[in-house]
């Protein structure tokens, strides 16, 4: 069953998307009373720009670019189910530095998958979140990749978070930060993909 934590029947546009991109049928969507304990999570990371598409992040040697990043973003829980998942919305605010000097802002829903067999000894989860990206001025890294971009840009990112089950509100992170231009729909070219490490503290 998800559970939906602080959200009531006055924002049914919320859950029609989580259960869309999600694909769970809409009839598991309840209302339910979750813990205030750590519904918040601040992640702080920093990252470098690389040239490689987002699947040669799995499968070759990272090409890294002269042009770094660090994010602030904070996140609020917003729902589960049962104890294996979890639903957050999370707002980024990005400095990058050297090549590229903007500031970038991304706002995206992220799902969360948190059963693991080995959480016992090193508490693990995995998420995928989405969103709209806009960035104060157009990324020269994705222009010299590309020849073109666009501000505005569909955002998403992968992030892997290890922690020690003594210490639940600490964890490591690892993200993949990318901004894409969603096969054409949002511009005809551009995009850009970084490889962060950060801490997560939850609140």
């Amino acid at each position: 069953m998800l559970k939906l934590c602080g959200l009531r029947g006055w924002y049914p546009g919320l859950i029609m998307a989580i259960a869309f991109f999600q694909f769970i049928p809409l009839g598991v969507l309840v209302p339910a009373r979750c813990s205030a304990e750590h519904l918040y999570a601040l992640n702080l990371y920093a990252g470098r720009l690389t040239s490689n598409h987002w699947e040669e992040f799995f499968s070759s040697e990272l090409d890294f670019r002269d042009s770094y990043l660090v994010t602030a973003a904070l996140a609020r829980r917003i729902g589960a189910y049962e104890d294996k998942a979890s639903f957050e919305i999370e707002g980024q605010i990005v400095k990058h530095f050297n090549v590229q000097t903007h500031w970038e802002l991304n706002a995206l829903i992220v799902a969360r998958w948190e059963a693991f067999w080995w959480d016992d000894v090193l508490d693990t989860s995995v998420a995928f979140g989405l969103g709209p990206s806009y960035a104060a001025d157009e990324p020269e890294i994705e222009t010299e990749i590309y020849g073109d971009t666009s501000q505005f840009m569909i955002y998403w990112m992968l992030e892997l978070a290890l922690g020690l089950p003594d210490y639940p509100r600490v964890a490591l992170i690892a993200r993949i930060h990318h901004r894409s231009d969603a096969f054409g729909l949002i511009a005809d070219e551009g995009g850009s993909n970084a490889l962060a490490f950060g801490l997560k503290w939850r609140f």
